[in-house]
């Protein structure tokens, strides 16, 4: 028999490994601009950040929303801020 694999990017992934592939990614000052709780800007640790996120349902679902994001959008502007630029730099 052969075994199907799942096209879910969230497939096998515990909440440990999402969050050390986005701080491996993004690095945690990026991660912490990006989903803006205390966790990720004040003193971050992956053990503190996993106390947090399991408490708390909303903040998790960020992450894992985040993840998904970076695992399904391409290569190319996966690390890059796509957000509109409010203003641009003045060209001479």
């Amino acid at each position: 028999m052969s075994e199907k694999q799942s096209a879910d990017p969230m497939h096998g992934m515990t909440l440990e490994k999402i969050l050390q592939a986005l701080v491996e990614h993004f690095g945690w000052p990026e991660l912490g601009r990006r989903i803006a709780i205390r966790c990720f800007n004040h003193e971050p640790s992956i053990k503190s950040s996993l106390v947090f996120l399991r408490r708390t349902p909303w903040a998790r679902s960020q992450v894992e929303a985040l993840f998904v994001e970076m695992k399904t959008r391409p290569a190319s502007t996966a690390g890059k801020d796509m957000r509109p630029r409010l203003f641009s730099a003045r060209q001479k």
